[in-house]
């Protein structure tokens, strides 16, 4: 894969690369509403970075099933604060996870490097235009529907096939529109659009998807397939010290999926607990080289 420049920052897939999550919503399923504030959100994402992170993921809607999709209007008031606010402070890489070609295109004009299109709007097309007048990075993630409707597009006959099948064609139709091969990163969406079981059938056979030949962006932090899964899935309420094992209490389980995700070659974890998983994505590659 060929190096990739996001402003002064070069990424050469040399190592795996941490996107901290800065969620500007107040319905997050992890953290909604802790960093609704621009400055609160600002400061997160600046204590994200010496945590480790190696870019900045900021996201005004929120894409958990069945999740009110707000007006465009209000997605940009929370978003563009905070990524003028981190521009001004950082050079880091900063992301727009976003599935609205005005978002995108307002976000890149603001400093943001990287459009996260979480698949659940505007088509590809609409989005890959804007990324590639601005020269940045695109991220398409696999997904079905909206956030309100994924919870029921859920029948697949081959989960991992499918994935592969429709990545394959997005990556396809961004590149007809103008954005070069070598911006482009491919994201199975785990937990969009596909049951707990699903979601752990990705992720377990992430070589097909890598095969591709892009970057793999792959998101698990927090999310309810780590507890939701056989043969565990009873057992959690009963486990000493987990409780009902809610979003903060998963870091065990994310950081088990981020290693997971890294020994099969996933070049960058999208995460909120950046310091831990550092840790165990570069243990997973050191790994990974002596296998």
């Amino acid at each position: 894969m060929e190096p990739l420049a996001l402003g002064g920052v070069v990424w050469d897939w040399s190592r795996p690369y941490l996107l901290g999550i800065v969620n500007v919503t107040p319905d997050s399923f992890s953290d909604g509403g802790r960093f609704l504030d621009p400055d609160r959100a600002i400061a997160q994402g600046l204590e994200l970075l010496r945590e480790g992170a190696d870019a900045l993921d900021i996201g005004g809607q929120s894409t958990r099933p069945g999740a009110e999709i707000v007006p465009e209007e209000i997605e940009l008031q929370r978003v563009l604060p905070v990524l003028r606010g981190l521009r001004r402070a950082t050079a880091a890489p900063l992301s727009v996870d976003t599935f609205r070609a005005r978002v995108a295109r307002e976000a890149l004009g603001v400093g943001a490097n990287i459009v996260n299109d979480t698949g659940l709007g505007d088509p590809p097309e609409a989005l890959g235009a804007i990324a590639q007048c601005h020269g940045s990075a695109y991220i398409a993630m696999h997904a079905r529907g909206t956030p309100t409707t994924m919870g029921a597009l859920t029948e697949y006959d081959d989960v991992v096939g499918e994935v592969c099948e429709a990545l394959g064609a997005v990556a396809a139709r961004l590149q007809a529109v103008g954005v070069p091969r070598g911006r482009i990163l491919l994201d199975p969406g785990v937990g969009f659009a596909k049951t707990a079981e699903q979601s752990l059938r990705v992720l377990a056979r992430l070589a097909p998807l890598k095969a591709l030949g892009y970057p793999l962006c792959v998101g698990v932090s927090r999310k309810s397939f780590l507890v939701a899964s056989e043969p565990y899935r009873d057992q959690w309420d009963d486990a000493p010290g987990e409780g009902r094992a809610g979003p903060t209490e998963r870091l065990g389980g994310t950081a088990a999926a981020v290693a997971l995700a890294v020994w099969q070659g996933a070049a960058v974890l999208r995460v909120h607990d950046v310091g831990a998983c550092r840790q165990a994505a570069r243990v997973a590659h050191a790994l990974s080289l002596r296998g």
